[in-house]
């Protein structure tokens, strides 16, 4: 099957050489692991992936190493494995061992891979070493039509992310530089910005004048099991909002595009975020879960969020006056991520019995994991009871259309044809960071919540007028 239809255009794809060598630096991690073997398998089952595959990676494998591995990672993700296709897939390895500070692994390289036009380099390794790695490419001469893939995160704070970017673009122009952030490859996040606008019983209701707050939420019954040397100094904040859910939020809150192409796209997400006002500390909820320092790893007394709350305003003629409610949290009681839009409550119907409820306000949600669907939240007589009540209208996406792609299949397929539209770009970056970074400077406390509750009840005081936290929604 093919790739889904680019929403909104393709992007730069038309005028880019797609990649004739994927290099995948930390290939023996376990980005690659869980997600990257997987992601490309799944490319070469649909007959999308046509060049060789080359690893980098400190770790003394052979080939066949590396081929055992994906083996492994594959099967681990729960496919079944097709062997011809797998076949052609493994035909597809390589592997270089090397050490990422050392010239000699980027000439190495260079003498492997010298006759690629157009490679494109993916760095699953810490931020840390992105320069690193940069500058071993670029003083090896391989930079100069080269695009350059990077995982989040693009630095720790404002400061840290200027600095990192100046650094990169030392050796490379932003054009090269793809920044891969997951939730730009989500099929949901794809269709929320299609169903606003592609839709004319929704855009002209997308707007402060009926919709009364936004919700977005991403919840995570799971912990931080073994990762706690990562999770520890990073928290719910850098994890997943400064990126992930600033990402959902600019594609809920912009203007539609002018065109199809990337920059038009990026252009429309900058003009949200110079809109988003400073968050405000005081409208902010820090929470660790009972049980979290005790993890290996993590600090005996770690002040580490594993939950965050928060309330911003966007100023701007569409959304001013509107909160944008955002909590994230790990050991909530699911996993599901979801945006819903809280309309504003009707009038007062006189011809209902004064003695019933008035009408709930209407929602509208779309939900991007672990699947993606959309929901209608109306009010309704209903047999079953008296007077009005909720009624649901709702859409799986897998069953009126089909499984999409995974995420990483859209981001690594659009890296390697050139297609920079689902990529961050740095000014977004910056502006993102300068959001939060009055929550990073003055943190308000953090306060304990037990697994498996919705995280620290003093969160719900967020919402102020606005009543209470909706959802999420979970298909029964």
């Amino acid at each position: 099957m093919e790739a889904r239809t680019r929403i909104p255009g393709q992007g730069e794809g038309s005028g880019a050489r797609p990649a004739d060598r994927l290099v995948v630096f930390g290939i023996t991690g376990d980005l690659a692991k869980v997600m990257t073997f997987h992601s490309l398998y799944r490319l070469e089952l649909r007959g999308l992936l046509d060049c060789p595959i080359v690893g980098v990676a400190a770790d003394h494998w052979t080939v066949d190493d590396l081929r055992k591995r994906a083996r492994t990672a594959i099967e681990a993700c729960g496919e079944t494995i097709d062997e011809g296709v797998f076949e052609r897939f493994a035909a597809r390895l390589e592997f270089h061992s090397g050490d990422f500070a050392d010239a000699a692994t980027y000439r190495q390289l260079a003498s492997a891979i010298g006759d690629a036009r157009s490679p494109v380099f993916y760095l699953e390794t810490p931020p840390s070493l992105f320069g690193t790695v940069i500058k071993g490419l670029a003083e090896a001469g391989l930079t100069d039509r080269a695009r350059v893939v990077v995982e989040k995160p693009f630095g720790h704070d404002l400061a840290s992310a200027r600095a990192l970017d100046e650094e990169i673009h030392s050796y490379i122009d932003e054009s090269q530089l793809y920044r891969i952030d997951h939730f730009l490859g989500k099929m949901g996040t794809d269709e929320l910005l299609y169903l606003r606008f592609g839709n004319t019983m929704i855009e002209p209701i997308w707007n402060r004048d009926h919709i009364a707050c936004v919700q977005i939420t991403m919840a995570e019954s799971f912990g931080v099991e073994d990762r706690g040397h990562f999770y520890d100094p990073v928290g719910a904040l850098r994890d997943v909002v400064v990126n992930h859910l600033m990402q959902l939020l600019a594609v809920a809150a912009m203007e539609a595009p002018a065109g199809a192409e990337a920059k038009t796209l990026k252009d429309a997400k900058y003009a949200v975020f110079r809109s988003v006002e400073n968050a405000d500390p005081a409208h902010y909820v820090r929470g660790q879960y009972e049980g979290y320092r005790e993890i290996d790893g993590v600090a005996k007394d770690s002040k580490t969020e594993t939950y965050a709350a928060m309330r911003l305003e966007i100023d701007n003629g569409r959304w001013a006056g509107v909160p944008w409610f955002i909590r994230t949290g790990k050991r909530l009681p699911v996993t599901q991520t979801e945006l819903r839009a809280v309309f504003r409550a009707p009038p007062r119907l006189r011809f209902i019995d004064p003695g019933h409820r008035l009408p709930e306000p209407n929602q509208f949600v779309v939900k991007l994991d672990p699947s993606t669907g959309t929901r209608l939240v109306l009010d309704a007589h209903r047999a079953d009871g008296a007077g009005p009540q909720p009624i649901t209208l709702d859409m799986e996406f897998a069953q009126e259309g089909g499984e999409a792609p995974t995420p990483y299949e859209v981001l690594l397929l659009d890296a390697m044809r050139g297609d920079s539209t689902r990529f961050t770009r740095q000014d977004s970056v910056e502006e993102t960071w300068r959001i939060f970074q009055p929550l990073l400077d003055a943190p308000p406390p953090v306060r304990g919540y037990a697994p498996g509750s919705w995280g620290p009840k003093v969160a719900g005081e967020l919402l102020g007028s606005h009543g209470m936290w909706h959802g999420p929604w979970v298909p029964s």
